[in-house]
């Protein structure tokens, strides 16, 4: 954001609340936040972060209102469209009064916490539920970065530091590992959960927006879905004010932009080779009791 100070903001202790890590940015409104009131007809996005959200979120959005509300588009940013549940960050709204105040059916609210701790209401209420999930690597790479330049975060300091905190679960919202994990044993158990692969995404957005639309019990024309995967693609949303982020006061786009490359497999370009074997022999003990699989290449 043009003109912040951003040496004025101390970025966040992390802290253990809940059984994981967290920072106050995402704790300080948290009575409301459990005691939120989902309704029978709310769909949750909920990721670990960096794994995709802004992604589904807007084609959640377009979905749902690109032909009522075209207006919307050009002058609402996603984040005010798609409410964070859990935040409440400087100067904007908290997470749980933005969606309170949503004034659109269905609403659309998206969330990073691990899920033992979604509001109870959502799944009293039947709500669907979409999880995204990116691989391990991926995903390290992707936060490091989102860390650096987002000042609601603790530092990341340099890289080898990060991955070994990323390895340790202690990261704002836990470890990845137990996240991921949560969601696919309880999509076992709760049949209105969609579970989505980054990879799949990028590999294939048409027909993975057709899977999300028979989740949704949505008819779309292949035209309309053609539409919406011309406008999610990753250069149009880095370029679109609107879901870039670069309206939110408390990231840094000199240090790095908040949508970075969007690729599978860029890991290559930052874990070394004694990096990787320590994390596969760590990843695997892990996600030894899964049947969960991830694609770390396309």
């Amino acid at each position: 954001m043009e003109g912040f100070d951003f040496s004025s903001m101390t970025r966040p202790e992390l802290f253990e609340f809940e059984g994981i890590s967290m920072v106050h940015y995402f704790t300080d409104d948290w009575e409301n936040v459990q005691n939120f009131q989902a309704r029978p007809d709310d769909i949750l996005v909920a990721t670990y972060p960096k794994a995709g959200t802004t992604w589904v979120s807007y084609i959640l959005d377009l979905l749902y209102f690109g032909n009522t509300a075209p207006e919307r588009q050009t002058s609402i940013p996603i984040y005010l469209r798609v409410p964070f549940l859990e935040a409440v960050i400087p100067s904007l709204r908290t997470g749980v009064e933005l969606a309170n105040n949503l004034p659109t059916t269905p609403r659309l609210i998206k969330t990073h916490l691990p899920v033992q701790l979604v509001p109870k209401s959502f799944w009293e209420q039947n709500c669907r539920v979409i999880y995204v999930a990116r691989n391990a690597k991926d995903n390290a790479v992707s936060y490091f970065h989102f860390d650096r330049m987002n000042h609601a975060e603790p530092d990341p300091g340099d890289w080898s530091n990060f991955l070994q905190m990323f390895m340790d679960g202690k990261n704002v919202f836990g470890p990845w590992y137990d996240h991921v994990r949560g969601y696919w044993k309880k999509k076992q158990t709760y049949s209105n959960l969609h579970y989505m692969f980054f990879e799949d995404m990028v590999e294939n957005t048409d027909r993975e927006v057709e899977n999300l639309c028979s989740f949704l019990g949505l008819t779309t024309s292949s035209e309309e879905r053609e539409r919406i995967t011309k406008n999610v693609h990753f250069d149009a949303m880095k370029q679109n004010r609107m879901t870039n982020y670069s309206t939110i006061p408390v990231m840094n786009f000199s240090v790095s932009p908040f949508m970075r490359k969007g690729k599978v497999g860029d890991w290559k370009k930052h874990f070394t080779v004694a990096e990787n074997e320590k994390f596969d022999k760590h990843y695997e003990e892990k996600m030894k009791n899964t049947t969960l699989k991830f694609r770390t290449q396309i």
